[in-house]
């Protein structure tokens, strides 16, 4: 009767145990480093520093000017990323962090005055470019101010 009795409360026992876990976590395999190598690379991105080229040629990384906006458009998707600002002046140097590798057309925006008219500049974006500062500084040519 013992015997009975200690082989039903093993066989419960065993039964709770068991039925506990869901298949999910049984059949689930192990979470370790391999899952990392499955994983996609992922897409290296890079500090982009604006500024402005004067008509004369001189590169201007300080002061206020009448940008609305830095944009760079990526020629192979057309994604655009920008440094949109609603006050219409913007102080230089402006700054974009996470800008994905390849190559874009570089423009600035005309501000809430009007005043300056800018053209554009297509470069690559790669490790190659950036400087010691650890950014990609773009210059946007002035063509045109009042």
């Amino acid at each position: 009767m013992k015997k009975s009795i200690f082989t039903v409360s093993a066989f419960i026992g065993l039964l709770t145990v068991t039925t506990s876990f869901s298949s999910k976590e049984i059949t689930e395999p192990h979470k370790g480093s391999s899952e990392i190598a499955d994983k996609s690379p992922i897409t290296q991105t890079y500090k982009i520093r604006y500024g402005l080229l004067s008509k004369n040629g001189t590169k201007i990384l300080s002061g206020n000017y009448d940008v609305g906006s830095f944009l760079a458009e990526n020629m192979t998707t057309g994604e655009v990323y920008d440094t949109y600002y609603s006050g219409g002046f913007q102080s230089v140097p402006q700054y974009y962090n996470g800008l994905p590798a390849g190559t874009y057309t570089f423009s600035a925006m005309q501000g809430q005055g009007g005043w300056v008219g800018y053209a554009t500049v297509v470069a690559t974006v790669s490790d190659a470019q950036v400087d010691s500062d650890g950014y990609i500084t773009i210059y946007i040519p002035i063509i045109w101010e009042e």
